[in-house]
């Protein structure tokens, strides 16, 4: 089978997240799969896990959108697929907040603020602290507890923060927070 793929799924794929995590992929020598982006993900799971399959460098970017469905939809079943695929390692997750009406949530590991800070508490959409210590409600998380990752970040809407992390000024809160999924992974120490 050869080795596996190394990921990091981020759970966003509108326009803006596309571009920031395009611009942090270039930036840590990584390869975004810029085709699972889409608001919804409009690719299948398999289709995603080919495109993975014939990225040349990683660790790989990967998007899934759910654009607000309740409950598993079409963006969480492609991330689940993918995510259980034999030949796919997913490093960690980029979880994004969102406002749901559902409050769909997740539990998390650590969040990013829009400041860059690390802290305990999920974060809204605009990077802001919440009152939950390791919980994060969004939109396309209803599926991350049933799968096996290594560390899971929550941070606010990607590439937008009320411009804090836009891809212009290198979408720092976005790659800060995919470092962390990277050094606590081990991805440097293999």
């Amino acid at each position: 089978m050869g080795e596996r793929k190394r990921i990091i799924i981020i759970t966003d794929g509108d326009e803006y997240a596309r571009k920031a995590v395009e611009h942090v992929a270039q930036e840590i020598g990584g390869r975004c799969i810029s085709m699972s982006h889409g608001n919804p993900t409009v690719l299948s799971g398999s289709e995603i896990v080919a495109l993975i399959k014939k990225a040349q460098q990683e660790p790989i970017l990967v998007m899934f959108d759910d654009s607000g469905l309740v409950g598993e939809g079409y963006g969480e079943r492609a991330l689940v697929h993918v995510a259980k695929h034999p030949e796919i390692e997913v490093l960690g997750v980029l979880a994004v907040a969102a406002k749901t009406k559902q409050a769909e949530w997740t539990k998390i590991d650590v969040s990013v603020d829009r400041n860059g800070e690390l802290t305990p508490y999920g974060v809204d959409k605009y990077g802001e602290p919440e009152l939950d210590i390791g919980r994060l409600n969004g939109d396309t998380v209803y599926s991350l507890d049933q799968l096996d990752v290594p560390v899971i970040v929550g941070i606010g809407d990607v590439g937008k923060m009320s411009g804090k992390d836009s891809f212009e000024i290198g979408a720092p809160i976005t790659k800060k927070a995919i470092e962390i999924i990277l050094e606590r992974s081990g991805f440097y120490d293999k």
